[in-house]
C-alpha cells in the first residue's frame, strides 16, 4: 500500500529525514514509532502532500492502480466548535463532494464511531475523545483506502482511549489500511500487525510485531518457593554456572528469583531437577518475555 524509498528532508541546515526507508502493507494497523522529533511529523505530513519532499520516492500502490484516497487526522484536529456534529460532518460531505447521499453517509460515518447521540450537541461542548471521534468521522467520510492518525488517543481517559481503540479495529476489520502514530505502546499491540520504529531520520526497525519480537526481546524465567531458605536459594542460584544461563537474580524482599537465559525452556527445565534434587516446591514459575515497550526503549536508545 504505501512504500517510502530513500525519503529526504530538510529544514535549513537541520536534515529531519535521512535516507527513510518505510513499508506499509494493505491492510493493516501498522504502529509508526519513535521519540519527539525524530521525523514521524514530517513523514506523515509528506505522505498525505501537505509539504515536499526534498528527495527519494513516496509510492501509493491501489489496488489495480486505483488512485488512493487519504484521510489524515492531525494530533490536535481543528472543528468548526460554533457547529454540531451534524453539520459540521454535512460540511466535510460538501467540501469533499461526496457523490452519494450526504444525510445517509453523515448517518454511517456517527454510527462506525459511536457519536449519534451526541451529535446534536455543539461541538464546543465535546470532551477531547469526542472531539477525536467526530474527526475521525470526517476523515472516512469520503471512503478513504488509508488512514494515517497522529496521536488519536493522546491525553484521553481510559474510557475515550478505549472508544478510540474500538474504532480503529472497527475500521480495519472494514479493510482500510492505517498508520497510526503514537507513543501508547499497548495501543499498538492490541491493534497493530506491523510496526516501524524510527531514529535520527531513518528507520531502525520495522517489520510484524510478531518476528520484531522473537528477534529482539529477551526471555527470563521467574520462580518463587514456597520455602526460601538459605539452601534452595543456594541450589538455584548455583545454576547461574551453567553455560546457558546467563544470569541468576534473587529478590529477598519478594522472594522471586529471575533466571536470564537465552534458551528459557532448557533453563526451566533445569529448574525442575535442579528443585527436585534439594527437595523444594516451586510456588510458582513463569517464563516472562520482555514487552513491545521494552522493545521500543532498546532500539531508541541503541541497545537493540
Amino acid at each position: 500500500m504505501v512504500n517510502i524509498r530513500n525519503l529526504q528532508k530538510s529544514y535549513g541546515a537541520f536534515k529531519v529525514l535521512n535516507g527513510l526507508d518505510m513499508y506499509v502493507p494493505r491492510g493493516e494497523v501498522y504502529g509508526f514509532l519513535g521519540k519527539n522529533g525524530c521525523g514521524k511529523t514530517t513523514t506523515m505530513n509528506i505522505l498525505c502532500n501537505v509539504i515536499p519532499k526534498d528527495g527519494g520516492d513516496v509510492i501509493l500502490e491501489g489496488a489495480e492502480g486505483e488512485r488512493i484516497k487519504i484521510g489524515y487526522l492531525p494530533e490536535t484536529p481543528s472543528l468548526f466548535s460554533y457547529m454540531n456534529g451534524y453539520e459540521y460532518l454535512r460540511y466535510i460531505g460538501a467540501c469533499c463532494k461526496y457523490q452519494g447521499s450526504v444525510e445517509s453517509r453523515v448517518e454511517e460515518v456517527l454510527d462506525i464511531v459511536g457519536m449519534r447521540e451526541g451529535a446534536r450537541r455543539r461541538i464546543k461542548g465535546y470532551s477531547r475523545g469526542m472531539n477525536q471521534r467526530l474527526g475521525i468521522a470526517a476523515v472516512i467520510f469520503d471512503h478513504p483506502q488509508l488512514l494515517v492518525l497522529d496521536e488519536p488517543t493522546s491525553a484521553l481517559d481510559p474510557e475515550g482511549r478505549a472508544d478510540v481503540m474500538n474504532v480503529i479495529t472497527r475500521l480495519s476489520d472494514s479493510g482500510c489500511t492505517i498508520i497510526l502514530c503514537t507513543h501508547i505502546l499497548p495501543d499498538v499491540e492490541k491493534c497493530a500487525g506491523s510496526i516501524g520504529i524510527m531514529c535520527g531520520g531513518k528507520m531502525a526497525v520495522e517489520g510484524k510485531i510478531s518476528d520484531i519480537l522473537k528477534q529482539w526481546s529477551k526471555s527470563e524465567v521467574e520462580l518463587r518457593l514456597y520455602d526460601t531458605d538459605e539452601s534452595g536459594i543456594s541450589a538455584v542460584l548455583a545454576m547461574e554456572q551453567l553455560p546457558f544461563i546467563e544470569k541468576v537474580d534473587f529478590y529477598q524482599k519478594t522472594g522471586v528469583f529471575v533466571i536470564r537465559s537465552e534458551d528459557t525452556e532448557a533453563a526451566a527445565r533445569e529448574l525442575v531437577k535442579v528443585l527436585a534434587q534439594n527437595g523444594k516446591t516451586p510456588y510458582e514459575m513463569k517464563t516472562v518475555t520482555e514487552s513491545l515497550e521494552q522493545v521500543y526503549l532498546k532500539v531508541v536508545n541503541g541497545n537493540a
